[in-house]
């Protein structure tokens, strides 16, 4: 007779070398919290699991595409500011991009200011237009914008839009045959349906930014954490919009941003990525400040973005400023904060009250609880609050893409902005305050037995989601 608990017990001891074999000739240097849920996961369920670690797996590309390592002719240092701080030479050290300089950083103060900026900066493009975003729908923001680019590429400007193609997805498919017809360009950044990644359609390009002019005199960078869509900006009718930080810039830093769309452009339409970034034209304005670009995600060989982040931990002396929407550190991560909180650090954490991910929220909890215990502040604002920033002592503002939880710091492909000059590290702390005054504070409470055991469970099973 046949013997099925034979035939399953070969099914599970296949499944679990199919993972350990993959794993090392991909080099995939899993979290050993993950590690250890993909094998749970596998012995428990090994006909659901194998399919599932097959499709959403992997999270690093076999052969990452190094950042330019080296300053261009234009990132000269400005004069009097040190840049070998350790800052620099951790992101040199994960092979990012030397500091470069910029001018005329905008912080944005709301959604109208950075709605109207974005239109401005793709009115004002003269030559090249390069887009890429997480979502863009077809609503109250991205319909008009939409038009915009339409206009644009009408008027013989090059405009090319990057989606994720998730994200497309889940903003409902945006008409953008219209776009196409007027003479842009679209590329879908691995549609899920048509991936060329095998076993990485889990991983999804969450960077967000616009650059207009690149390599011209007047190149201008707008960036930051918003979806180009109507909740982030100014909202709809009847909808309060949510609260998110952009910012725009010019000058030799841009020509970094121009890079990474140009590789991710490259690798999305499968054609060769493209050299480091030659040096950007001298710009008539001097520079203000300085910066460095960090790309996080598969392309990358370190988890940039993370690793920062626990230096950070380790190396601010007095105050540790984070705004995310959902927090879900890794517990060395969380070690580090603690810590820092614990040594007499003021550690400050901002968050949405509820956030628009409810099993977030739910997951957030415990961590919440060991940093309040350990003597840091923990904000709750009412409302949506999508902002990611970081801001370290008077050293380091870093401001981007990336939430502080396991798919933004170790699965998504994320950017951040590294600004290092101490008057806008002031301004990004100032809006910290702004953001703050409107918070209530966090109250942790012991959980009872089934919230507990919910935690426990979502901690376990949320590292891939």
């Amino acid at each position: 007779p046949f013997d099925w608990l034979t035939l399953h017990g070969l099914v599970t001891v296949v499944s679990v070398l199919i993972y350990v074999v993959t794993s090392h000739v991909m080099r995939q240097r899993r979290h050993p919290t993950a590690a250890i849920a993909w094998v749970f996961f596998i012995l428990l369920m090994p006909y659901v699991a194998l399919p599932a670690y097959l499709t959403f797996g992997s999270r690093k590309r076999q052969r990452p595409t190094p950042a330019p390592k080296s300053p261009s002719a234009g990132d000269a240092p400005l004069s009097g500011h040190l840049t070998t701080h350790w800052v620099c030479d951790t992101l040199l050290a994960l092979g990012q991009a030397g500091p470069a300089g910029y001018h005329g950083l905008q912080v944005h103060a709301d959604g109208h200011e950075a709605r109207q900026t974005l239109l401005n900066v793709i009115e004002g493009a003269r030559h090249s237009l390069d887009i890429a975003t997480f979502i863009l729908k077809d609503d109250a923001l991205g319909a008009p914008l939409i038009d915009a680019l339409c206009a644009k590429a009408v008027a013989g400007v090059r405009v090319r839009l990057l989606l994720d193609g998730l994200g497309s997805l889940m903003a409902g498919r945006p008409r953008l045959s219209r776009f196409t017809r007027a003479g842009g360009q679209l590329v879908l950044f691995v549609p899920p349906l048509h991936s060329p990644l095998k076993g990485r359609i889990n991983l999804r390009n969450h960077r967000k930014l616009v650059v207009a002019d690149a390599g011209g005199p007047q190149a201008r960078l707008w960036c930051g954490g918003r979806n180009l869509a109507a909740e982030y900006f100014e909202g709809e009718a009847g909808q309060a919009p949510w609260r998110d930080l952009s910012f725009d810039l010019q000058g030799p830093l841009v020509a970094q941003a121009h890079w990474q769309f140009e590789h991710d452009w490259a690798f999305a339409s499968g054609r060769r990525v493209p050299p480091n970034p030659a040096p950007e034209p001298s710009n008539p304005a001097p520079p203000t400040g300085q910066a460095q670009w960090v790309a996080s995600g598969p392309d990358q060989a370190d988890d940039t973005v993370y690793a920062l982040l626990l230096t950070a931990a380790y190396r601010a002396s007095r105050r540790l400023c984070l705004v995310t929407p959902y927090f879900v550190p890794d517990p060395a991560l969380l070690n580090a904060l603690c810590l820092a909180a614990r040594r007499g650090v003021q550690v400050e954490l901002l968050l949405p009250a509820r956030s628009n991910h409810r099993l977030s929220d739910l997951a957030r909890a415990r961590a919440l609880r060991a940093l309040v215990q350990a003597g840091a502040q923990v904000w709750l604002l009412p409302g949506m609050l999508h902002a990611k920033l970081a801001v370290v002592d008077e050293q380091l503002a870093l401001a981007g893409s990336a939430n502080l939880d396991s798919r933004s710091l170790f699965l998504n492909y994320e950017l951040m902005v590294a600004f290092q000059s101490p008057q806008d590290v002031q301004r990004f702390a100032s809006w910290f305050e702004r953001e703050r005054q409107a918070a209530r504070p966090y109250r942790a409470q012991p959980p009872g037995l089934v919230r507990d055991l919910l935690e426990g469970m979502l901690l376990w099973m949320g590292f891939e989601l």
